[in-house]
């Protein structure tokens, strides 16, 4: 074997390990994703029928001994709550890709050697995993964006409301 052949096969050693956390991570941001949707949901049918105080707005008004926080750190705060969607919208079809590459590897020898089962096998999986990581991808994109909409017209309002008192 040459020098070459003993890297390659290192590699492929390697990115096979790689495979189960992926598909882990995979599942934890489907998991999250339709977790945050039904949050989303509930805010959204609150928010519509007017029963909900936006947190934003129970964040502004401050704790009784102290100030309320400046315009800065309501910045901060709404950055930090759209920050896990911002994340997983961004990083799930990076994490599908990964997915996708890694079965494609055994699949093509399968394919080489004739194993029509093997390159069905992972070409399921590779398939799979790419279209879980896009959809959770897609929702949380989704809600990142109206949530975000959402947040920044309850800055607008808070920061009307303190014009005006003041």
């Amino acid at each position: 074997m040459t020098f070459f052949a003993e890297i390659e096969t290192l590699l492929y050693d390697v990115s096979r390990v790689f495979l189960a956390p992926v598909m882990l991570l995979i599942a934890a941001a489907l998991a999250y994703a339709l977790a945050m949707l039904g949050a989303f949901l509930v805010e959204a049918w609150q928010r519509r029928r007017g029963l909900r105080t936006p947190a934003l707005s129970a964040y502004a008004a401050g704790t009784p001994d102290g100030p309320p926080p400046a315009s800065d750190d309501l910045e901060l705060w709404i950055m930090k709550r759209l920050e896990w969607l911002r994340i997983v919208s961004r990083t799930a079809p990076m994490l599908g890709l990964i997915a996708t590459m890694i079965p494609m590897g055994p699949a093509l020898l399968a394919l080489g050697t004739g194993d029509g089962a093997a390159v069905g096998r992972n070409m399921v999986a590779a398939f799979s995993a790419v279209i879980l990581a896009l959809l959770a991808a897609s929702i949380c994109f989704f809600i990142l964006t109206i949530r975000r909409r959402w947040l920044l017209q309850d800055l607008r309002r808070i920061e009307r409301q303190r014009q005006g008192a003041a």
